[in-house]
């Protein structure tokens, strides 16, 4: 039995595999894209929740099939960096949430926008989960490096409350870059990222959006990344869980728009699971050599899902107005 799993989990290194998985992706994107919302429109609430559902359950689906495939560990390696990558998503939706009320960007157009940087930044998480996972292999020191990055990004995030972030596109240096060679018009042309005006080819407002997006993503990523890395360096259930929490990013954004300003307690439920996972990685070889005591993964999930819960119940039954 441990050897046809052997053999199958040997399989999914294959760059067929990985050809095939990421094909499937992108069709699955652009099925979304060019079928179900090939005309723009405002996303209402029992879209958003139909579609939110959707891709959870396609998650799930997915879990169980590595479970099936990998083993039990496997699994659950994959299921605590799902949760943690969305978790550490909600970030993300406030950003989006300030960059769409700062640029006025209607209400039809945000799909398009969110499609397009969650193309990106697969792309672009891609990259950083294969990187980190190459240099974690090869030099083990930086494993206490990204322990000590981790505690000291939660440690901030706690102090620094539950504020929101600023927006301030003139201080983002990739649209400082964009503005110095291209043409920017302040008004839109429907959902273009470019238009033309008397032969001159400007950018619109909406490219601006794209670019900030992608980029703001960039930093989330020095969060979210290492810590799904300091669950398992298996770079196919790094980057595979990844992937699925990005896929219903935009359905999610939709859906908790309205809702988000009620979790005001989950900024410090998320400060409080990245100082556990850098913790975890600082500490884990001392324990077992010492005192043979490692923490597995059952236990992490059940950390990780028991902050994020009480983070939540917190925020309901303390609103922010009584806090």
């Amino acid at each position: 039995m441990r050897t046809e799993k052997a053999q199958r989990y040997r399989m999914q290194a294959t760059p067929l595999f990985w050809i095939l998985f990421n094909l499937l992706i992108i069709g699955l994107l652009l099925l979304d894209l060019l079928v179900f919302n090939r005309r723009a429109h405002a996303v209402g609430m029992r879209e958003a929740l139909g579609w939110s559902a959707f891709w959870i359950a396609l998650s799930l689906s997915f879990n169980f099939l590595v479970y099936r495939m990998m083993g039990h560990a496997a699994g659950l390696q994959w299921l605590t960096g799902y949760l943690i990558e969305k978790a550490l998503s909600v970030d993300n939706l406030f950003v989006f949430l300030l960059l769409f009320t700062y640029f006025k960007v209607p209400a039809e157009y945000q799909h398009r926008i969110l499609f397009w940087g969650v193309l990106g930044a697969l792309v672009l998480r891609g990259v950083f989960i294969v990187a980190g996972a190459a240099l974690l292999a090869k030099f083990h020191f930086l494993l206490y490096i990204l322990g000590a990055f981790l505690v000291y990004t939660g440690a901030r995030m706690a102090l620094s409350g539950d504020g929101e972030p600023e927006i301030d596109p003139s201080g983002n240096i990739v649209v400082r870059f964009l503005s110095r060679h291209l043409p920017i018009t302040r008004q839109l042309d429907g959902g273009r990222f470019f238009t033309r005006r008397e032969g001159v080819r400007f950018a619109t407002p909406l490219l601006v959006v794209l670019v900030m997006i992608e980029t703001t993503d960039v930093v989330f990523a020095a969060d979210s990344i290492p810590a799904i890395l300091a669950i398992t360096r298996d770079t196919f259930i790094v980057y595979t869980s990844n992937v699925f929490a990005l896929l219903g990013l935009r359905a999610l954004y939709f859906a908790l728009a309205r809702l988000m300003v009620l979790f005001h307690y989950l900024h410090y439920g998320l400060a409080l699971i990245l100082i556990f996972i850098g913790g975890k990685l600082l500490t884990e070889s001392f324990l077992r050599e010492h005192f043979n005591f490692e923490l597995s993964v059952p236990v992490s999930l059940g950390v990780v899902g028991a902050l994020l819960l009480g983070a939540v119940v917190a925020s309901l039954l303390r609103p922010k107005n009584n806090a």
